[in-house]
């Protein structure tokens, strides 16, 4: 099958409903010629559902990026199902309920905790359980993070784990580049995904792009990012690292 991902293998997280970016990665990834694999947790029924939805079959694995026990037993279940891995896509974000919606001064550091580990820290945990099965030529791992150049209406807490994530992303870069692993993230813009719903008063945030976005911005069509994550799974960006590509309209560079 040809296209830019032709050959490749790909493991996928983050896919919980038609809407969320990590489908749409899925079915471009499809499209573009790749073999994947999806994780979910916690419920990894609502994902093989939602998976049936895409152009061809895939097996869906549980996955708790934060159970040592799951990351541990995943390369083996990955080599029996496809061989190896080319890419891996992270799209995996949570912070408890008492860390969003402008409680910020008054989150307790157990839930600032969680939010770190599920959001940022598994960005290496999952690479590394990954690792054994990328081929000598390399791999390319893709992340998922909202801008945290700034502090958004509402983002609270999620807003230093993706920070958090971004740093991380640069140095799991940096310390795997020998491998001849690249490791990027996709800014994307405010979508009206599972983990949107999750941020109390999401709409102040999003309605930033209403006004502030030079090119127009659709909340319901996660396809660009989608588009982004494909393009830097493929070769076309051999020699791009530790980088963020922003998907987001153009919001990122405008002045106050």
């Amino acid at each position: 099958m040809s296209g830019i991902l032709a050959g490749k293998r790909i493991l996928i997280t983050g896919v919980l409903m038609e809407s969320s970016i990590a489908f749409h990665a899925a079915k471009l990834a499809q499209e573009q010629g790749a073999e994947i694999i999806l994780t979910a947790f916690p419920r990894p029924t609502l994902t093989e559902r939602i998976a049936r939805k895409l152009p061809k079959p895939t097996k869906v694995i549980e996955l708790d990026v934060t159970n040592d026990e799951h990351l541990g037993r995943l390369e083996q279940v990955v080599r029996d199902e496809l061989g190896g891995l080319d890419g891996v896509v992270h799209s995996i974000g949570f912070a408890p309920q008492d860390a969003l919606g402008g409680n910020f001064l008054n989150t307790p550091f157990e839930s600032v905790s969680t939010a770190m580990h599920v959001s940022a820290f598994s960005l290496k945990s999952l690479t590394m359980a990954c690792l054994p099965l990328f081929p000598q030529e390399g791999a390319s791992v893709v992340g998922l993070t909202f801008d945290a150049q700034f502090a958004w209406p509402q983002y609270d807490w999620m807003g230093p784990a993706k920070a958090a994530l971004e740093a991380t992303s640069r140095y799991v870069a940096r310390d795997l580049g020998k491998q001849n692993v690249r490791c990027n993230l996709i800014s994307a813009g405010p979508l009206g995904s599972m983990a949107a719903k999750s941020i109390p008063g999401f709409s102040d945030l999003a309605d930033v792009w209403n006004h502030r976005s030079p090119l127009e911005w659709d909340m319901s069509d996660p396809d660009p990012a989608g588009r982004g994550i494909v393009a830097l799974l493929s070769d076309w960006f051999p020699k791009t690292t530790g980088e963020i590509i922003h998907v987001d309209g153009g919001v990122h560079m405008m002045g106050a």
